[in-house]
Order: C-alpha cells, then structure tokens, then sequence
C-alpha cells in the first residue's frame, strides 16, 4: 500500500520508467527530489545520476508515449523559427519550436508527459502541438545556443529601418551631429523589438505600455483591461537605444535626460488605420521611464450603444447633451473612461452645423470637423484663457478636458448660462459628490443650479471572458452586495471567470462601463441653492430613482456581463 502511495507522487516519465523496471522506485523518488532541489528536470537529474543516459530516456520515452525521435544534431538552429516562442516560456517549460505548418506547431521535448509544458505552448500560441522527443543534454544545448543569439542580437547595434510607418519626426535642427546620429538609432534588433512590443499591444487591445528600468533587469509591462502584466524582460543592455528611438520618433529631446517630457508619436498601420500614442518619459534612479498610451481613434466611433450605458441612461445623457446649453460633467477615477465617453459625446454632436471647440491636457484623440487646441500653462494657454479665447470664436459646443480651479470652473458655467454646450470633467468618486466639489472650489452655488443640466460617474469593470462558468454565491452575499430580496426571485444565474486561451487564463477580456447617470432636477437645484451637501442630493437622486455605481454595476451581474466580485472591488462601497 505505501509503494502505491510512493509512485503516485512521481511525474508521468518516473512513473513510466518504474512501470516499465528500467528505476527503481526508491530510486526515481530519490531523483524527482534531488531535481526540486536541484531545480532542474527529472531528466536532467536521472542522467547527472548515470542511471540512465539521455539517449535511453529519449528512446524510451518517444516509443512509450507514441511521439517521434528526432537527433537535433542533424539540426540547423538558424533555420528554427525562433520568433514563436518566447525566451522566457523556451527556458521555464524546456521546449523548442521546430516548425509551422498552418496551424500545426511542431516542437522538441525531452519530456513528453510533461502535459503542462505542452498546455503553455498551445495556450500561448494558439497553435495545435505536436511533441517530437529529443535528449535532453542536447535540447539544453541548443536552447542555450539560441537564448544567448537572441540577447546578442538586441544587446549588438547593427542598423536597418523600420518595417512599419511612424509618422515623420522633426528632430531639432540645431542638434549637434553627435546627437544626430544617436537619433536616427536605426539598429535593426531594437526597431524591430520595438514594432513587436508596439504591435502586439495594439492587437491585445493594450491602454498603456510601460517601459522600466531598474539596477539589474529591464521590463516592459502592459496595461489591459485595467491590470498591468509582464510583457517582456529585454537585455538592460538595449535601454538607452530603446529610449532614444522612442524619444526620436516622439519628437523629444534625445540629448535631455534630467526632466520629464511628453510628446506623441504615431503609427501608421494601413492607409485606412493610424494609431496615436501619447508618450510621457521619466527620469528614475537607472534610466529614463517610459509610458505609452494608446489613443486609437476608432473609439470615438463606436457609438453610445457600446459603452455600456443602461436603456434609460443613455436616455438622459443623449437629452442633455442635444439641449443647446448647459453643463454636462463626467467624473470618475483616471483611466475610467471618461474621455471615451466625451468623445462619444462630441462624435454625436459633429455635423456640419455645429461649432465645436475643445481645449485638453493634451488632445489625446483626433477627432476630424472639431477644432481641438493643447493646453500648455508654460505658453500661457491655460483652460480658462483657451476658453476665454472660444468665447470669441462663435462656438456652439465647448468641452474643457478637465475643470481644476475656480477660474475654469467660473468660465465654464458662464459659457453654459449664456447660451452653449459646455461638457468637462472633474475627479470626484460620485454625481453628487462632483456638485459639492464645484462649492469648494469656490463656485456660487446659483450658478451650479442654473447651468449644471446633468452629471455622470462612471468605472470600468472587466467584462467575463466567454469561458464564464456559472458559479453558487450565498444569498446572504449577495444581499451584502446589495440586492434586495425581490431581486433574489432565482430568474438569473452568477457567473464567475475561468480562464481559457482567449482571455490568456485571466477570465476577462474587454471592460463594460458602470455609471450613476443623474439629471439634475428642480428638486436638486433648491436642495444645491440651500447649500446641501453630497450626502442630501445622493438621497434626492436615490428617491427620484437614480442608481447609483453599486447598484448599476449589481445590474452588470445579474446580465451576466462581470462578476460580483469585480463590482465589489471597483465601487468599493
């Protein structure tokens, strides 16, 4: 009984080989500890114990598990297709890519029964796998032979240009030639790093790319659906070549290092598609920091049906914002949507006949037929004097990127009162809370009764993968959460996320919008006039039947589009 107990614990090829008497089960127990120990592979460890040669495993292994043989001595690793896979999954799971076919991958194993390795390869590849068995000893070989290429080839300048079309630069002119010629950092390897990091953002539906440099290591890290992850660990070697391409083809300064700058850059995909990216450098201890943001002007397109409005929601934001004066005001957290949803707005509004003016921090959307301007304090161009300056200008629609003092704020509503469409945004965590910030600042409370007509808060929650399951959750959670017992009638099912290859194990893929969307009535302008606080008109707006980020994020559960517990995290009431 405790020798079956034994060889339970053993891997498929220990296991095998005990089967099989060609270990000793003592033995291949001593060895699989030896190898954690050791961190190395069962393989690995049996051939250092001379029980087995890698050969023998090699040939057991392939006729056992019904894989072919192959020799990669008769292999020429220049004629691998190394891009597949990436360095980081080639040394943790022990595998080599050998050839495409369609969508066929065939790749070299020393361990075929080692089922997790060949699950990462197909998830990370979205190919079907086909093991071929190799030894070890010269599986180790080669792959060290092809990660020490790879570095080299990143580490090593040698030039060529881009693939891809970045937008024409305009490089100082009074650069020295010395810095010209760092600019044009035209080395092949780290261009083509480069359109592989920008690209695979792109098609992953990445928000932000960061690029990081510490003591000892370098990382890029991207942002999606909210949640930054590990894309890449690139030689530390390559940083400052990585920063000054990026730096070039964003129209900075290469030769000034010592302070933050921000520029944009874009990509040119099709003749029908560019993407924006908006740059943003810091200096740290070990390097320049670099983040990109993603502007794809293809979200402004997407219409107010897509964000995730609910039915009588969308109802109101689309009344107020098609009334000819007035204030709209989205709030929210940074990186919630709320330019998304201004843009979607202003999409609406952009016909032929509308004047449309904006005045951001910086434009980070080109939106054709609207007359957009950067903001830039040093210049003198702050939002109040760019909205004095559009005041003149014969607008119908004005949007300020964001209200932050007192003299925006005055403009603005006074740009409302006197007859315009005035849309901004302010940071505040809710609707009634962004009335009572506008008394803070300053703001007489008259003047936010008569010109504030509406006010949105929205959050992003990440929308369930399509591999959700349904899930059990206690009814006395769920009316924790904040469901009443009429809700609880059993007429709709929880889901909960999984994890499969299309949303890479995390359960999610893409985001929905939750908002508390709160006209402002009679009722809320006296209650405003009183000089009430957040906490008097969220109880108006509650009896008048607005929900609040709760309560319409509770709907997203119930439609099966998120999970409680992602509502839970994201409204944090």
């Amino acid at each position: 009984m405790a020798s079956a107990t034994s060889s339970t614990k053993l891997s498929g090829l220990a296991n095998a080989l005990v089967q099989n008497s060609l270990l000793q089960e003592a033995d291949a127990d001593a060895i699989q500890s030896q190898a954690a120990i050791n961190e190395i592979s069962f393989i690995a460890q049996l051939a250092r114990s001379k029980k087995m040669t890698s050969r023998e495993v090699a040939e057991f292994a392939a006729r056992t598990f019904g894989f072919p043989l192959l020799d990669l001595a008769a292999i020429d690793a220049d004629t691998l297709p190394n891009d597949i896979l990436d360095s980081k999954l080639i040394k943790s799971r022990h595998v080599l890519a050998l050839q495409k076919r369609g969508n066929r991958l065939s790749i070299a194993v020393s361990d075929p029964a080692d089922l997790r390795a060949l699950d990462d390869v197909r998830f990370n590849t979205g190919l079907t796998v086909e093991p071929v068995v190799v030894e070890e000893d010269k599986l180790d070989k080669l792959i060290e032979k092809i990660i020490e290429a790879t570095d080299t080839s990143l580490q090593n300048l040698a030039g060529d240009d881009s693939d891809l079309e970045f937008a024409e630069t305009d490089v100082e002119t009074d650069m020295r030639k010395d810095e010209a010629a760092d600019a044009e950092v035209d080395d092949a390897p780290v261009v083509r790093f480069l359109q592989k990091i920008l690209l695979d953002a792109i098609n992953a539906g990445v928000s932000d790319i960061h690029f990081e440099p510490y003591e000892k290591y370098y990382r890029i890290r991207y942002r999606l659906d909210g949640i930054l992850y590990e894309a890449a660990k690139p030689p530390l070697a390559i940083k400052d070549k990585l920063s000054s391409r990026i730096k070039v083809i964003s129209k900075l300064d290469i030769s000034e290092k010592r302070i933050p700058q921000d520029g944009r850059m874009k990509l040119v995909l099709s003749k029908n598609r560019a993407i924006d990216f908006r740059v943003s450098t810091l200096p740290t201890l070990y390097g320049e920091k670099i983040v990109m943001r993603i502007l794809d002007p293809a979200i402004a397109t997407l219409g107010v049906d897509v964000l995730g409005y609910e039915p009588e929601q969308k109802e109101h934001l689309l009344n107020a914002v098609k009334r000819p004066y007035g204030m709209v005001l989205v709030t929210g957290p940074t990186g919630s949507g709320k330019t998304v949803s201004l843009y979607t707005c202003l999409n609406i509004l952009n016909e032929p006949g509308v004047n449309i003016s904006t005045a951001e921090d910086p434009a980070e959307i080109n939106l054709p037929g609207v007359n957009q301007v950067n903001v830039n304090d040093k210049a003198g161009l702050s939002f109040a004097a760019a909205l004095k300056s559009f005041l003149r200008q014969d607008p119908d629609v004005i949007m300020v990127g964001e209200i932050r003092d007192l003299e925006t704020a005055d403009i603005a509503i006074k740009a409302a009162q006197t007859g315009h469409m005035v849309m901004s945004t302010l940071h505040t965590n809710d609707a009634p809370g962004t009335l009572t910030r506008l008394m803070n600042m300053g703001v007489a409370p008259f003047n936010i009764a008569s010109a504030v007509i509406l006010i949105t808060a929205q959050r992003l929650a990440r929308r369930l993968c399509k591999c959700k399951q349904p899930i059990d959750i206690p009814k006395e959670a769920l009316l924790r959460a904040g469901y009443n017992e009429t809700d609880l009638d059993g007429s709709w099912q929880p889901y909960g996320h999984v994890g499969c290859e299309l949303c890479k194990g995390t359960g999610y893929k893409g985001r929905v919008g939750i908002y508390q969307v709160m006209p402002i009535s009679e009722e809320m302008s006296r209650i405003i006039m009183k000089n009430g606080t957040a906490h008097d008109i969220a109880d108006q707006a509650k009896r008048e039947g607005v929900r609040d980020l709760r309560q319409s994020g509770l709907l997203k559960v119930k439609a099966g589009l998120t999970s409680l517990e992602e509502v839970e995290a994201i409204t944090n009431e």
